[in-house]
C-alpha cells in the first residue's frame, strides 16, 4: 500500500475534494434547489450582460477601422493587466490556505506521500481556487468580442492556450511570496495583514475613482489632448508583462493569425515559475509549515477597556457577559471587522455621490426629483442594511460552532442569549442606516418633513430587518460550517434576502404613497384635505404595524427554535 501511495501520480490527492463535492450533491439538503437556481440564475444573467456589453463595444470599435482594432488591442492588454494583479493578491490569500493552513495537512504531511506529488496537488488547488472567478469573467467578455468579430475556431483555442497559462504565472509569483512571508511572520499573522492590505487598497481605490470624477470626461471642454490621451493609455502596457503577451497573443487569434512567440513566452513562463516555485518549496516549505502552526496571541482577553465600557451599559449580568464575549470575538478576527473599512470607504464614495449631484440644473422639475431620490436613498439604506445584516447578524448564532452546548449548559436562557446577538448587531446597524439616510438626504436638499419621515423610519427598518436576521440565524443554524462565510450563503441566508427585499418594497410602497399626499398638496399650495390626511396615516400606520410584527414575530421565532434543539448539531 504504501509504495503505491507514494507512485500514485498527483491527482489521486485531490480526489478527497472531488468525492466529498460529489457527495454533498447527493446529500442534499433543505434549500439547495432553491439557492443552486437563484445564484445559477443570477450567473447566467451577469454572464449574459458581460457577453452584450462585449459585443456592443466590438462592434462599435468596428466602425472606426484601424483605430477601433487599436482599440480593441490595447482594451485587451488592459483587461489581462486589470486581471494580472487581481490574481497575484489572490494567489497570495489562497496560497496561503492550501499549503499551510489547510485542515487536511498534518494527515498529508505524516503520511508516505513524496513531497513533489505534494506540491504539484497544492499548486493545483491553489490554481483553480485562486482563478476561477477570473476565468468565469473572462470567459462570455472574450466570447462576446469573438461573435462580434465572427472569429473561427483558431480565436477560442487560442483563447483557451492564453488563459490557462496566464492565469498559473501570478498565481505561482503569489505562492513563491507566500513561502517567503510564512517563513518571516507566523502563517496566521501573514494571512491577517495581507487580508488588512487588500482590503485598505480596495477601499483606497474606490475612493481615488470616485473623487477623481471621471464623469468629467464627457463634458466636451474637459476633454485631454488626443495624443496625450492615447499616452496615458498605453503607459501601463509594457512588453515585459503575461498580460501583454496573452493581449498579443487573442488580438492575433482575433485576426485569424496564430502568435507563437507570446504564446510560448506564455507557456515558458508558466511552467518555468512551476519549477522554480516547487524547488524553493521543497527547500523551505517544512520550516514555514512549522510556523504556521503557532497559536494566535489573545491581544483582545486583556483588553480591560471594553469590559469598563460594557459595564456602563443597562444590562444584566448574562446579556452583559455574553455582549463582552461576542465583541471579542469579533475583534480577534481580522477577516471579520477589517470588512468595516472597506465599507466604510463605499460610504464615503455612497455620499459624496449625492454631495456633487447638482440636481438645481434640471428646470421646474429639482424639487420633484429631490423628493425622489430621498425615497431612492431610503430604499438603497434598507438595502445596504440587509446586505450587511446577512452577512453579520444572520451568522452569529452560527458562529458559536461546536461551542454552542457551553451556552446550552450555562446558566443562561436561550432568550438572553438571543437577545445578545440582536443588540450586539441594532446599534451598529442603525448608526450606519442613519448616517446614510440623514446625510444623503441634506445633501439632495430633500423636503423637511420627508427627512422626519424618513430618519423615523429606518429606525423600524433596522428593528425589522436586525430581527429577522436573528430569528432566521436562529432557526437554521450551521455550527458545523468550517467558514462563517459559507453561512450566509445558505438556505436561511437566502430566505432573509428575499425576505429582507420584499419588505423593503413594501416599507418604500407604504411610505411613498403616504408622502405622495402631501406632496400633492405641498405642489399645490394648499393645506392637506381630511381624506388626505386619513390616507397618509393609514400608510404610515400600516408601515409601523409590519415592521413592528416582523421584528416581534421573527424573535419569537428564533427564540422557540432555539428552545426545541433537543442536542447540538453537528
Amino acid at each position: 500500500m504504501t509504495p503505491q501511495l507514494r507512485d500514485a501520480p498527483f491527482p489521486f490527492l485531490l480526489a478527497p475534494a472531488v468525492w466529498a463535492s460529489r457527495n454533498r450533491a447527493r446529500q442534499r439538503q433543505r434549500g439547495d434547489v432553491t439557492r443552486s437556481l437563484l445564484f445559477g440564475g443570477i450567473g447566467l444573467g451577469v454572464g449574459a450582460v458581460l457577453f452584450a456589453g462585449s459585443y456592443w463595444v466590438t462592434c462599435q470599435l468596428a466602425g472606426f477601422a484601424e483605430l477601433g482594432d487599436y482599440l480593441l488591442r490595447l482594451g485587451l492588454s488592459w483587461l489581462f493587466l486589470t486581471f494580472l494583479s487581481f490574481l497575484a493578491f489572490s494567489g497570495v490569500v489562497t496560497s496561503l490556505s492550501t499549503f499551510f493552513l489547510s485542515e487536511d495537512l498534518r494527515l498529508l504531511m505524516a503520511a508516505p506521500i513524496a513531497s513533489r506529488r505534494l506540491f504539484h496537488a497544492r499548486m493545483t488547488r491553489t490554481v483553480l481556487q485562486a482563478s476561477w472567478m477570473v476565468v468565469i469573467f473572462l470567459v462570455p467578455v472574450l466570447a462576446g468580442i469573438g461573435a462580434a468579430k465572427c472569429a473561427g475556431l483558431r480565436y477560442y483555442a487560442t483563447g483557451l492556450l492564453t488563459i490557462v497559462p496566464f492565469v498559473i504565472v501570478p498565481v505561482a509569483v503569489g505562492a513563491a511570496l507566500t513561502l517567503l512571508l510564512v517563513n518571516v511572520f507566523p502563517a496566521r499573522r501573514a494571512r491577517d495583514v495581507l487580508m488588512l492590505m487588500g482590503l485598505l487598497f480596495a477601499g483606497a481605490l474606490v475612493m481615488l475613482l470616485r473623487f477623481v470624477q471621471p464623469e468629467r470626461l464627457l463634458r466636451v471642454d474637459s476633454l485631454p489632448d488626443v495624443s496625450a490621451f492615447f499616452a496615458t493609455l498605453q503607459s501601463p502596457v509594457t512588453p515585459m508583462l503575461p498580460s501583454f503577451w496573452a493581449g498579443e497573443a487573442l488580438f492575433a487569434g482575433l485576426m485569424g493569425r496564430v502568435d507563437g512567440l507570446h504564446l510560448a513566452a506564455l507557456w515558458t513562463s508558466a511552467l518555468g515559475l512551476i519549477v522554480l516555485t516547487r524547488m524553493a518549496y521543497g527547500r523551505w516549505f517544512f520550516s514555514g509549515f512549522s510556523k504556521a502552526q503557532e497559536a494566535r496571541k489573545a491581544r483582545f482577553t486583556k483588553l480591560h477597556a471594553l469590559e469598563t465600557i460594557v459595564r456602563t451599559l443597562p444590562l444584566g449580568p448574562a446579556r452583559r457577559h455574553l455582549l463582552v464575549k461576542d465583541l471579542k470575538v469579533f475583534l480577534r478576527d481580522v477577516s471579520q471587522w477589517s470588512q468595516l473599512l472597506l465599507l466604510l470607504a463605499l460610504v464615503v464614495v455612497y455620499l459624496y455621490n449625492f454631495r456633487v449631484l447638482d440636481l438645481d440644473r434640471v428646470p421646474y422639475m429639482s424639487s420633484v426629483i429631490k423628493n425622489v431620490y430621498g425615497f431612492l436613498n431610503l430604499g438603497m439604506a434598507g438595502f445596504v442594511m440587509a446586505t450587511v445584516a446577512v452577512r453579520f447578524v444572520f451568522p452569529a448564532v452560527s458562529s458559536e460552532g461546536a461551542a454552542f452546548w457551553i451556552i446550552r449548559t450555562a446558566p443562561i436562557t436561550l432568550r438572553d442569549f438571543l437577545w445578545s446577538k440582536f443588540w450586539t448587531g441594532l446599534l451598529p446597524l442603525l448608526i450606519l442606516a442613519e448616517t446614510l439616510t440623514i446625510a444623503g438626504n441634506r445633501f439632495l436638499g430633500v423636503d423637511a418633513f420627508l427627512q422626519i419621515v424618513t430618519a423615523i423610519a429606518v429606525v423600524f427598518i433596522s428593528f425589522a430587518l436586525v430581527g429577522l436576521a436573528t430569528g432566521l440565524g436562529a432557526r437554521y443554524p450551521r455550527f458545523a460550517a468550517e467558514n462563517i462565510n459559507q453561512v450566509a450563503g445558505s438556505y436561511g441566508g437566502v430566505s432573509f434576502m428575499i425576505s429582507a427585499v420584499l419588505y423593503i418594497a413594501a416599507m418604500i410602497g407604504l411610505l411613498g404613497y403616504g408622502a405622495s399626499h402631501y406632496l400633492w398638496a405641498q405642489s399645490r399650495n394648499r393645506a392637506m384635505r381630511d381624506d388626505e390626511l386619513t390616507a397618509l396615516a393609514i400608510a404610515f400606520g400600516a408601515a409601523a404595524l409590519l415592521s413592528v410584527a416582523m421584528f416581534v414575530l421573527s424573535m419569537r421565532s428564533g427564540v422557540r427554535a432555539l428552545q426545541d434543539m433537543d442536542q447540538t448539531p453537528v
